[in-house]
């Protein structure tokens, strides 16, 4: 200790240490939960207990059980783990906690297809936001079949539950941290932001966040029956029961094996067997997307939403997917997800030299992120809380990714030298972009303003990239118009 600078903060439970690291006090590892295990397993969080003296929160707390992401996305995103069984926990970067009140905060949910990654991700360091006057948390939940198994015996959406848990501790204990609970912001990216969608359609978020960032990910939740099926497929491969009773008896290590043998082989745009959001009619109601665009839930949130030009090349590319995709499987793939013939010859003219694969790849970007995230800002544009839309555009050069899945997150955090993100965004991406990017982000938290004009009949789109950040009036909306509900419109 004799060398770290010390910073203390006080919450419900008790005195934390962290320490002063390039000018903000960092805090990690604060538990926000009891640990999920023994007769808490599969139960929804319960309080952590408090402690006597001063706890350190100088580690990374343990991360939730998971398996690194396979070869060759394990290069590019890489996912560190952290040993121990009170996954439940969150980090805090702050300007100071020492006569500071009153700043904005930004809530950071991870993304990971709710089977990977962690507050733990070096790309989410917290320092540059703090730096620049924001509270940052990030936290940890639950994943895969601890989190999102649907059982008879347990309740559903674990996961969300401690997300909800974690807001809870942020309303309690912030202020003591310099945080205002009045001026918090949830941000997440890919099941992260389907995560923000879900909490936004429930009415327990009501007075937890006043505004929401949804990055690549659209609101969306299963039924209980069309969830359950990877929850079967890992019990039948066990040869145990679907029940939370029966898989708690089960070795942890081998329950790891067995749903990464189910799950493996997919991607979130070609689907395969995965974990999802259930309408489970205690938490979720209904469909938090159509919660959403009837305007009955969370109308006065603000909101920034917006995708990556190229989603799909993360997950097409790397493995060559993209190459092996031929006319006959593109036709097939259109058939499928019901692409209409005017809507598959419009993409077509646009991308006169684009292969069959990568004709696919922007057309499941568009419909499965672009569309649903532009439908809720039109559903929106008469709420009262404003609604600011982006895009983010700059190619990356490592191994053809483009704008893919992900590679905005070093940006708005403002974390490109660091190693892990380099990994994704190669070591020439360019400052100024993530200066740009990042400020509107600490913006949004801090006034509700990212620099743009609000969604209106213009359809304002702020492009990241490449180049300066520009402002575009209804990008590529001949495209947008060839899919349901604009078709009837058009």
């Amino acid at each position: 200790m004799s060398d770290i600078v010390e910073a203390r903060a006080r919450t419900v439970q008790g005195m934390v240490r962290g320490a002063v690291e390039r000018g903000v006090a960092v805090f990690r590892g604060i538990p926000y939960a009891a640990a999920p295990v023994g007769a808490r397993r599969f139960r929804a969080p319960e309080p952590p207990e408090p402690w006597e003296g001063v706890r350190d929160a100088l580690a990374f707390g343990p991360t939730a059980p998971k398996r690194p992401y396979a070869p060759p996305l394990d290069r590019l995103l890489p996912d560190p783990a952290v040993g121990g069984e009170a996954w439940l926990n969150l980090n805090v970067w702050t300007p100071s906690t020492e006569g500071a009140e009153g700043l904005p905060v930004l809530v950071w949910i991870h993304g990971g297809s709710l089977l990977h990654g962690s507050s733990a991700v070096p790309v989410y360091d917290g320092s540059a936001f703090a730096r620049d006057g924001v509270v940052l948390v990030s936290v940890n939940y639950r994943l895969g079949i601890e989190g999102f198994g649907v059982f008879p015996d347990a309740p559903a959406n674990r996961g969300l539950l401690d997300q909800l848990a974690a807001l809870e501790w942020v309303r309690d204990n912030i202020a003591g941290f310099g945080g205002d609970p009045d001026r918090v912001t949830v941000a997440g990216e890919s099941a992260g932001a389907v995560s923000i969608g879900a909490l936004l359609a429930t009415d327990r978020v009501a007075g937890l966040f006043r505004r929401a960032v949804l990055q690549s990910g659209a609101p969306a939740a299963l039924t209980p029956d069309a969830a359950r099926g990877t929850t079967g497929l890992i019990a039948k491969r066990l040869g145990v029961p679907a029940t939370a009773a029966a898989l708690a008896a089960v070795d942890p290590e081998a329950l790891l094996t067995a749903q990464t043998e189910v799950t493996s082989g997919g991607n979130p745009l070609t689907g395969r067997n995965s974990f999802q959001l259930v309408v489970d009619g205690e938490l979720l109601d209904r469909d938090p997307a159509e919660a959403l665009r009837t305007g009955s839930a969370a109308a006065g949130v603000d909101l920034l939403l917006g995708t990556n030009t190229e989603e799909y090349r993360l997950w097409f590319v790397p493995g060559g997917l993209t190459e092996r995709i031929g006319r006959l499987k593109l036709r097939l793939a259109l058939l499928k997800f019901k692409v209409p013939n005017a809507t598959a010859r419009t993409y077509r003219s646009n991308r006169p030299d684009a292969t069959p694969g990568e004709l696919l790849g922007a057309l499941a970007t568009d419909l499965l992120l672009r569309v649903p995230l532009n439908r809720l800002a039109d559903a929106r544009a008469d709420a009262p809380g404003c609604t600011y839309v982006y895009e983010f555009g700059w190619p990356s050069p490592v191994q053809r990714l483009g704008a893919c899945h992900a590679l905005e997150l070093g940006f708005v955090f403002d974390t490109l030298a660091h190693p892990d993100t380099m990994a994704l965004t190669g070591p020439e991406a360019p400052q100024e972009l993530a200066d740009a990017m990042h400020r509107a982000w600490v913006g949004f938290a801090t006034t509700g303003d990212p620099g743009w004009p609000s969604w209106d009949a213009s359809r304002p789109v702020q492009f990241f990239g490449p180049g300066a950040p520009a402002l575009v009036l209804a990008p590529r909306d001949d495209e947008l118009r060839g899919w349901e509900p604009y078709r009837k419109q058009s």
